[in-house]
């Protein structure tokens, strides 16, 4: 991507520093937690039994409790590549949001690595980026992004940038009401039940965002192509297959390759967040 212009957003919180080594209360896990402390597990070949103790006492796996903070570097690559990242973010949706009727209010992306305090709650890295709407903020672990791109085959700055953008369209759900609609009809973990419909419409938000950033010209050969093979690395059957040799549509949450790859392109080809809406469409 071409960012070397584009000022970096100041909507930013970076907890780096005290991201490790501080011993928390135990938490339970669901079955989704478990399935991708099993995911990230894989990827960063760390043992999963060790991260999901670690995850039930709420510790940093490898970590000693009440350890030191660790200064980082505020012009990190990554840290400045988010910033720059989520200024784009908030000049597309300024322009894109109206359309559906609502203004944009910008969240803030709080950065980390390692574990993290939000309003839902304690965090490790096991989770991958995530939106709380307890708090309208972004959270983005910078080492499940650097994995991201080296072992599941997702590389490329469009790609991180993709897997930013995915979070921010739950802030824009938010904004829109339809995240409180989907939560107070009740969580469907079917193959195309609220949830997977909630992650498809997300990324077909983070495409309308990848359409206003070729627009303006920050796109370069290839970048496109990144996206869309990250959408297909993260696809629920492809994690499934990846992690455990067998795939369970009943336990989707997120939709399959072949979905999250068409709902990304929808909104990167018509740049139109009219065109998100899963939830009225019979097939996905």
């Amino acid at each position: 991507m071409r960012l070397d212009d584009v000022r970096t957003s100041s909507n930013v919180e970076d907890r780096r520093a005290s991201g490790t080594g501080r011993a928390r209360r135990g938490i339970a896990l669901s079955g989704g937690t478990i399935l991708l402390v099993g995911i990230y597990a894989l990827v960063t070949k760390q043992n999963p039994l060790e991260l999901l103790s670690a995850l039930s006492q709420g510790t940093q796996p490898g970590s000693t409790p009440g350890a030191g903070s660790t200064p980082v570097d505020p012009n990190d690559p990554a840290a400045v590549f988010a910033k720059k990242i989520l200024a784009t973010t908030e000049d597309c949706w300024k322009t894109a949001l109206p359309k559906l009727g609502a203004a944009y209010r910008e969240p803030v992306l709080v950065l980390y690595r390692g574990s993290v305090e939000s309003a839902c709650g304690y965090q490790q890295a096991a989770v991958g980026p995530f939106y709380c709407p307890g708090d309208s903020k972004a959270y983005f672990d910078l080492d499940f992004l650097d994995d991201l791109q080296k072992q599941l085959g997702a590389g490329g700055d469009f790609a991180s940038a993709y897997v930013i953008a995915h979070e921010i369209g739950h802030h824009v759900q938010r904004l829109l009401g339809t995240s409180a609609r989907v939560q107070a009809a009740g969580r469907d973990e079917g193959a195309e039940g609220n949830s997977v419909r909630l992650e498809l419409q997300a990324d077909c938000y983070a495409g309308v965002w990848g359409s206003y950033a070729k627009a303006r010209g920050l796109l370069e050969m290839g970048d496109i192509e990144e996206a869309l093979r990250a959408a297909q690395a993260i696809g629920d059957d492809t994690l499934q297959r990846r992690g455990r040799g067998r795939v369970t549509p009943e336990t989707f949450s997120h939709g399959t390759s072949a979905q999250r790859e068409a709902w990304l392109k929808r909104g990167m080809e018509s740049g139109d967040p009219q065109t998100c809406d899963t939830f009225r469409t019979a097939r996905l």
